[in-house]
């Protein structure tokens, strides 16, 4: 699991990296407690997140345990973005948005997503 969920370094910045990629529905329920626990270890309003959900298998279950996360990770949370979200079924992926009342900022490919992560941060450092 430790390969699943990591930091990786950006521009200078961490970036805490989730990947789901290619996960059946229990591998992901598993991984879902332990980024809760991952998250819950920082201080407020300090992660940059990225979740990788290409080809991952998202099923009622997982959606709901999925939005439960989502929202008690909420105050740790700085900025989150995902890849792959199209393996989200679209009634899922709305639903945990509101639910959350968190926005998951969707791209295409990872370094993408790294750069906006990056993008609002380092504009802070330069103000």
């Amino acid at each position: 699991m430790d390969e699943r969920i990591s930091f990786v370094s950006h521009r200078g910045k961490a970036i805490m990296l989730v990947d789901l990629s290619h996960c059946e529905p229990k591998e992901i329920l598993v991984m879902l407690d332990e980024i809760q626990r991952t998250v819950a270890r920082h201080d407020t309003g300090s992660l940059l997140t990225l979740a990788d959900l290409t080809g991952a298998h998202i099923d009622r279950a997982v959606a709901t345990r999925m939005k439960e996360v989502l929202t008690l990770d909420r105050p740790y949370i700085k900025r989150s973005a995902w890849v792959g979200a199209d393996s989200v079924p679209k009634a899922y992926f709305e639903n945990m948005k509101s639910f959350s009342q968190r926005d998951f900022e969707p791209f295409k490919t990872r370094e993408e997503a790294m750069d906006w992560l990056v993008s609002e941060v380092d504009a802070e450092t330069e103000a």
